[in-house]
């Protein structure tokens, strides 16, 4: 699933080599001397992506199903517009992006003069993919070394599996990795992340009742010293309204920086995508607190509130520098159902 490069290449003495074609499989990291141009189209999903599409779908037809619904009609009216309106809302698309949604569809149905509801529910996929699109991003691995990657949300959001899932991958190919267990005073998630790290035969650098920003910054360290390709930071579960213990996290990003200039590199929300608004009300406080470089949106599976996704994006769209881009999304416990975000098979399989 994953094409990672270990460590970035020297620049070469003579004229640089063609770009090789890009892989078969939309990848989720790839190195950075051979991230892909945005304007080169993915080929077609290889037989493993498009099983993964099936649980995706299915995932989501919680949300899928009380969208389909409008389009059962017979004629495009008022009415149809309205009920399409209320099944955003309940969808947790939000009010802007769901009012940009409609003023999108609409035009869209204008100028391609579709006469059926059926014809309606294909353009408000391509409308889905639009908004959606500058969320995509591929996480790049190489720029340094290591790369330290800084994970933070709320308990229960799925962090430390997430973390667990991206271990194994980049494991598998090759890279060598560090893991902090920075959540110190929670002797379950030390635990987890152990396993984990076991199962995974990757290191790992913790310390009971210890300082957060103290483990990061000797996993830093450590990483660096043992030639690591990537440093993962796990952190305590934090809720947003709790100021003192934010600004934990923000110590423990200032001592990653002091540990290796210019870490981290990413620091990356896990969210649950099961808390619809609450979802955008954690990103923007997670972000305003430590400039967030993407997301992780887990348990889409099952969820009726798929729509949050349309939500980070308008919101997104008005933030200086851009949006937070979702770098994965996860649909279940297996290995495999952490995959890469793209905007078109989000759409697609929202709708059926």
């Amino acid at each position: 699933m994953f094409s990672f490069f270990r460590k970035k290449a020297p620049p070469p003495e003579a004229a640089p080599p063609a770009v090789a074609a890009p892989p078969a499989v939309l990848p989720a990291v790839v190195p950075a001397a051979q991230a892909v141009p945005a304007a080169v189209s993915p080929p077609a999903p290889a037989p493993e992506r498009s099983g993964w599409l099936g649980r995706l779908t299915q995932g989501l037809r919680k949300t899928g199903s009380s969208l389909a619904q409008v389009f059962t009609g017979t004629k495009i009216d008022d009415a149809l517009y309205e009920e399409l309106e209320a099944a955003l809302l309940m969808a947790d698309a939000g009010v802007p992006a769901t009012e940009a949604l409609l003023a999108d569809l609409k035009r869209r149905v204008k100028d391609s003069r579709a006469t059926e509801p059926a014809a309606v529910k294909g353009l408000l996929a391509e409308a889905i993919g639009d908004l959606l699109a500058p969320l995509e991003r591929t996480l790049v691995i190489g720029e340094a070394a290591p790369t330290v990657i800084m994970v933070v949300g709320v308990n229960g959001a799925g962090k430390t599996t997430s973390i667990g899932k991206l271990t194994r991958h980049l494991a598998e190919a090759q890279a060598k990795v560090l893991l902090a267990a920075a959540d110190t005073f929670r002797a379950a998630a030390r635990e987890q992340l152990g396993v984990w790290a076991g199962r995974n035969q990757v290191e790992i650098v913790s310390q009971e009742g210890g300082d957060p920003a103290a483990v990061s910054f000797d996993a830093v360290q450590a990483g660096r010293a043992r030639g690591c390709d990537v440093v993962i930071a796990d952190t305590a579960g934090r809720l947003p309204t709790q100021l003192h213990l934010m600004e934990e996290l923000k110590k423990i990003q200032r001592t990653i920086g002091k540990a290796q200039a210019g870490a981290p590199h990413e620091v990356l929300l896990v969210v649950d995508g099961n808390t619809g608004q609450n979802a955008l009300a954690q990103v923007k406080a997670f972000d305003a607190a430590l400039g967030l470089t993407g997301l992780i949106v887990t348990k889409l599976d099952g969820t009726a509130k798929g729509g949050v996704l349309a939500a980070i994006a308008r919101w997104g769209a008005t933030r200086p520098g851009g949006p937070v881009p979702v770098v994965f999304i996860g649909v279940g416990e297996k290995l495999e159902d952490l995959q890469s975000f793209s905007a078109r098979e989000f759409a697609q399989a929202l709708l059926g």
